[in-house]
């Protein structure tokens, strides 16, 4: 058995890539999950994904404000040895700089999250760069951007051709120097992100962008095997809860309907 992780903090994470020491990320949406992951792993990403996994939406951008820092507010309440960030919905940052501060802030004073991640490399850099300077640390997110699927045409592998990948070496270069913390490759060519991680002085996140990157992180349903229709190439399972799910419905509703439960032991006198 390994020996639990360090606790980090903010100013801990260039120092973790600087040592070699690689980064855990799950996505948690609910205060039972946070209390099971607390202390496993480095970081829980409260992720607008919470609108796919938990709703059935086919994107993240129905996601409010409101619903993040609600779900977050439960994440934060489970635990107490874990770095916890949360997304900015879609249009709670894009509009303006002023508008940025005003809803990152309310997810920093209403949730007790450590941090904020937001998409987007070069344009958005006067936002990281206004966010870092009132103290809040910031996440990156580039590569495959969900925010932006429809733009880009369908969840699809960012930076293959040489145009595209200049452009992500531009962006991580950008994000970094406006103050980012950490910074998402998601679905990017393994070498490129390779390379990207070594220019940089803080540390990437990879999903779907092979092992040079300095962490890794995974959708927690996903991980788990509860969702049972989403097998992308990048994903590793490493249970199959949907199948012991299913088995204990089945196994409850038999002995329901059989009268073995509830039993005596399961009664009031």
């Amino acid at each position: 058995m390994s020996a639990e992780p360090k606790v980090l903090t903010i100013p801990d994470l260039r120092e973790q890539k600087a040592q070699g020491r690689k980064l855990t990320v799950l996505t948690c949406y609910d205060a039972l999950f946070a209390r099971l992951l607390d202390g496993a792993v480095d970081m829980l990403l409260v992720g607008d994904s919470l609108n796919q996994v938990l709703a059935g939406h086919a994107t993240t951008l129905s996601a409010t404000l409101d619903q993040m820092i609600y779900h977050a507010q439960a994440v934060c309440r489970g635990s107490t040895r874990t770095l916890v960030f949360v997304d900015l919905p879609f249009l709670s940052y894009q509009v303006t700089v002023e508008e940025a501060l005003r809803n990152a802030g309310r997810v920093m004073k209403e949730t007790g999250a450590h941090g904020v991640k937001l998409e987007g490399g070069e344009h958005m850099a006067e936002t990281i760069r206004a966010l870092v300077r009132i103290g809040i640390p910031v996440m990156g997110h580039i590569g495959l951007t969900p925010q932006s699927v429809h733009q880009l045409g369908g969840y699809r592998v960012q930076g293959r051709d040489p145009a595209a990948a200049d452009r992500l070496r531009s962006d991580a270069r950008f994000v970094e120097e406006a103050g980012a913390c950490s910074i998402v490759l998601e679905l990017v060519p393994a070498a490129l992100a390779t390379e990207v991680s070594r220019r940089l002085a803080v540390p990437t996140i990879g999903i779907g962008a092979g092992p040079g990157c300095d962490g890794q992180v995974l959708v927690l349903h996903d991980m788990l095997g509860l969702n049972e229709g989403f097998r992308p190439r990048f994903l590793k399972t490493y249970a199959d809860l949907a199948g012991t799910v299913r088995e204990a419905a089945r196994a409850f509703a038999d002995e329901v309907r059989d009268g073995r439960y509830p039993g005596k032991e399961h009664s009031f006198e």
